[in-house]
């Protein structure tokens, strides 16, 4: 990963705006629980709903606004190197030797919620149906985006009070990043029980998930606990847990605030109304502004999402394979990765494999040869004309009538995003195609609703990609939003996703992402650049990780307040 970071001193901006936020003063020193210790921290755009396992919370902006409340069993570092999290999970789990695969979590016996409800096996129990794809376990899917390890789990037990927790493989199953089962966070069971849930059920079971995705936790398992309602398009006030069973956290209350207004974000870091962001949209806009700015620490990247368009296969029109690869073949990636990300970011270029960047050891060129993403707009209506198209003026048409406008849409205020939904909209208007475009508040509602015909959007990538293919491709996925159905596929996903090692998953990984893009229903466009800054003279210690959704939020419990 390339990082370029540096420490900026000139003249601020003559710009002027206002959050409505109160704005905050540097904190007077760094003790641990200082009521004056308060960082506020811009999240660009709101989230969906508030239980990540389903595709409406499933988004980085709610991940990292549950960070610290619900408790996890580890985390990926910057470095990419997994970290178990040691105030919750006493020893180091390890595969116990036996016919199936299986560990076992030892629970700290001090960790509990908030409201001395013990932090136990129910927990984990709940996290397993919520994602096992079972309905027996969990009524009509439970709404999960989908979770590749937890439909190979056979079983979730516990002894010892609940604090030893012994997971097991379903026979024969195998998957090499099994330690990351409960990575964004466990939830408490005992607040759907104490709702009247029956978790014995699967009826209550799905229930306890949605209900957990329109409500706020109200008590946390972490360093932070919530303070008054948290709001998904709002504000998200985190106070020091005075219950929790680990270290103290040195800033006392952290603000996260929802602002999808850029223009925003440099003002209101001067004037000292926030002091720090690391969102998941680009804007040479505020780069720009930042580079003018005293006390400013900020850092760009090659990060951890990518940007696609997929295209929504259950609509007559587009479940149409030649009319895909020609919408594709017409789309300049090359160009839209320069022209959106260059200017700032040149070692910018475009991705070209689903499951794996450049960089990594496991990459191969799925793209290139399909001639997709070229912006040959020749080549695409040859491909069109075989099939039956015909180009007659500026229109496109089969059977004599005109290909029907297509709905190109993309999240609310996301300025990257506008710049490729206008560059695709021009690439498609080459042969003939109208491309009507269109912006969504709700970004997990739409793709869940497929209520689209192209969407622009991303996904946050962590090294374990044993799990990606499934969740993306598989036709049972929650997360196969438009509706892809190809049965080589799914068994090699789910070799991907059953496999002894990294080599043999990454294979198979491949195999797959060759056959997505022959059947040209995502085209990946470009590793998303991002960058993140914070106000040096309030805070210290802030780092970005580009290896899980948190990014610079990542190690909050870890920053202090500048005396």
């Amino acid at each position: 990963m390339q990082i370029r970071k540096k420490m900026l001193g000139a003249a601020a901006i003559g710009v002027s705006a206002v959050l409505a936020v109160s704005a905050c003063s540097p904190p007077q020193d760094g003790s641990s629980g200082d009521a004056e210790s308060s960082v506020t921290w811009i999240v660009n755009q709101p989230g969906g709903g508030w239980n990540h396992n389903a595709p409406e919370g499933g988004s980085v902006y709610v991940i990292q606004m549950l960070h610290d409340i619900l408790p996890v069993t580890g985390f990926w570092n910057p470095e990419g190197q997994w970290e178990w999290n040691t105030d919750l999970i006493a020893n180091t789990p390890e595969l116990i030797e036996g016919d199936q695969v299986s560990w076992e979590y030892q629970i700290n016996p001090d960790a509990n919620w908030s409201d001395g409800e013990p932090i136990d096996a129910d927990d984990f129990v709940w996290q397993w149906k919520m994602n096992s794809g079972d309905g027996e376990l969990c009524s009509d899917g439970c709404n999960s985006r989908g979770s590749t390890l937890e439909s190979l789990i056979e079983s979730v037990e516990g002894s010892e009070d609940g604090k030893t927790v012994t997971v097991t493989l379903k026979e024969d199953a195998q998957f090499p990043g099994w330690f990351t089962f409960g990575v964004d966070g466990l939830y408490p069971a005992h607040v759907a029980a104490a709702e009247g849930m029956d978790l014995d059920t699967p009826e209550g079971m799905r229930e306890s998930s949605d209900f957990f995705n329109a409500n706020p936790v109200t008590v946390s398992g972490g360093p932070y606990i919530y303070e008054g309602t948290p709001a998904l398009d709002g504000r998200v006030v985190k106070v020091a847990n005075e219950e929790y069973y680990g270290e103290a956290p040195g800033i006392q209350e952290i603000i996260l605030e929802v602002n999808t207004e850029e223009g925003s974000w440099v003002p209101a870091l001067t004037n000292g109304e926030v002091q720090g962001s690391s969102p998941a949209t680009w804007s040479d806009d505020v780069i720009t502004q930042l580079e003018g700015q005293e006390n400013v620490d900020f850092g760009i990247a090659s990060g951890g999402s990518w940007e696609h368009v997929d295209l929504n296969v259950q609509s007559d029109l587009l479940s149409d394979t030649a009319l895909r690869q020609g919408i594709f073949t017409a789309i300049d990636t090359a160009n839209i990765a320069t022209r959106t990300y260059g200017e700032k970011f040149p070692e910018i270029e475009p991705r070209t494999n689903h499951v794996f960047s450049t960089t990594s050891e496991f990459h191969e060129d799925v793209l290139t040869p399909t001639g997709q993403g070229t912006g040959d707009a020749e080549a695409a209506l040859e491909l069109l004309e075989e099939a039956g198209y015909e180009l007659n003026g500026d229109s496109l048409e089969s059977d004599g009538e005109a290909v029907p406008a297509l709905r190109l849409r993309y999240t609310a205020g996301h300025v990257a995003r506008e710049i490729i939904a206008e560059l695709i909209q021009a690439d498609l208007a080459e042969i003939g195609i109208t491309a009507e475009i269109e912006t969504t508040d709700d970004l997990g509602g739409t793709l869940a609703e497929a209520d689209y015909d192209l969407m622009i959007y991303g996904w946050s990538t962590t090294p374990d990609f044993y799990g990606s293919p499934h969740q993306y491709w598989h036709s049972e996925s929650g997360s196969n939003f438009g509706g892809y159905e190809n049965d080589e596929v799914d068994e090699l996903v789910d070799a991907a996703l059953n496999s002894s090692s990294p080599e043999e998953s990454a294979e198979a990984a491949n195999e797959a992402a060759t056959l997505v893009a022959e059947d040209a229903y995502v085209l990946p466009i470009v590793d998303t650049p991002a960058y993140f800054f914070y106000d040096t003279s309030f805070i210290e210690g802030v780092s970005d990780n580009h290896a899980q959704s948190r990014r610079a939020l990542w190690d909050q419990t870890e920053w202090a307040a500048v005396e």
